[in-house]
């Protein structure tokens, strides 16, 4: 079987919280003798060159941090900007080698990310370059039925982490001002939304939640972000990266890719920012129905800042 890195990509406010500090993370895997045989050379986000003996053959995915990184270890939910290099474990035969030049590619540890892989990169840290060596049987998805998937190689991978985002937004609470939807936030950031049940204002209105202090976001940035969005007259939620399992990214600002009311909350805010915003359907999407919006609808969403590419 010849995997392709694609599975990792593709496969792969009244504001409350409702949680302490969360306990810091703890690697799922550990370095072994197939992972530490694995020769890495070459600097720190360019192409490696890779050599080790063949077959290798864990009975379980190990990893071996051979660039140490800076702060936590990385944990589910992140999403990180990834160069990263697949070998067949039986040959030694590079099968794909993704993410240099100044091109990363984007990766969210999660339910859709090869259980190898999720274990290896529980070992890194932002700035690691780490070697994850991985059975076979675990890198068959979480949602496949392992009865319908044909047997394969094992797998040499080596990850460069060139940036790693947080899950939510840090930044300090702040109180907003009465009349505006409350927002109870999840143990894992995740907001639960009260829009109050009165006419919706005319104009788009922008509450800072939580204020950050990262870099400030500029009209054209790309963001990552995690975001709700509901309908002011139901307060049903219409989108949700949440609910995806994964943030998203957008480009923001004058011919983005969002609805003028988003950018408007955006640009200008410090990453770290948790920021709500009411937007009337002159900065949403107007008289047009869209997906689960119906026409004329006035939106209301909370957007957790957590970088810019």
């Amino acid at each position: 079987m010849r995997t392709s890195l694609a599975l990792i990509v593709t496969a792969g406010l009244v504001a409350v919280t409702l949680s302490g500090c969360a306990p810091a993370p703890a690697p799922e895997a550990s370095p072994g003798r197939s992972s530490d045989v694995v020769v890495v050379k070459g600097d720190f986000g360019e192409k490696p060159r890779v050599e080790f003996p063949t077959p290798l053959m864990p009975d379980e995915t190990q990893c071996t941090e051979v660039i140490e990184g800076e702060g936590e270890l990385l944990q589910e939910g992140q999403f990180l900007l990834l160069g990263a290099s697949l070998f067949n474990a039986a040959t030694g035969e590079l099968e794909q080698s993704v993410g240099y030049d100044g091109q990363p590619v984007g990766l969210t540890i999660g339910e859709g990310t090869l259980p190898a892989f999720v274990k290896g990169l529980s070992c890194a840290r932002e700035g690691s370059r780490v070697v994850v060596v991985a059975p076979a049987d675990e890198l068959i998805p979480s949602s496949a039925d392992p009865e319908s998937v044909a047997g394969g190689d094992n797998v040499v991978a080596v990850f460069d982490v060139l940036r790693a985002f947080p899950t939510r937004a840090e930044g300090a609470v702040r109180l907003s001002r009465d009349g505006f939807p409350a927002v109870v936030l999840a143990p894992d950031g995740r907001p639960g939304i009260t829009v109050p049940k009165t006419d919706p204002p005319e104009h788009t209105e922008v509450e800072v939640l939580k204020q950050g202090n990262g870099q400030v976001v500029e009209d054209g940035d790309t963001v990552v972000v995690h975001y709700t969005g509901v309908l002011w007259n139901d307060n049903s939620v219409f989108d949700s990266s949440w609910e995806a399992g994964q943030p998203a990214t957008f480009v923001v600002g004058e011919g983005g890719q969002v609805v003028p009311g988003f950018s408007e909350a955006i640009v200008g805010q410090e990453v770290g920012s948790q920021v709500g915003v009411i937007i009337p359907p002159s900065e949403g999407y107007g008289d047009q129905e869209s997906a689960q919006i119906p026409a004329g609808s006035t939106l209301f969403f909370v957007i957790d800042i957590l970088g810019v590419i």
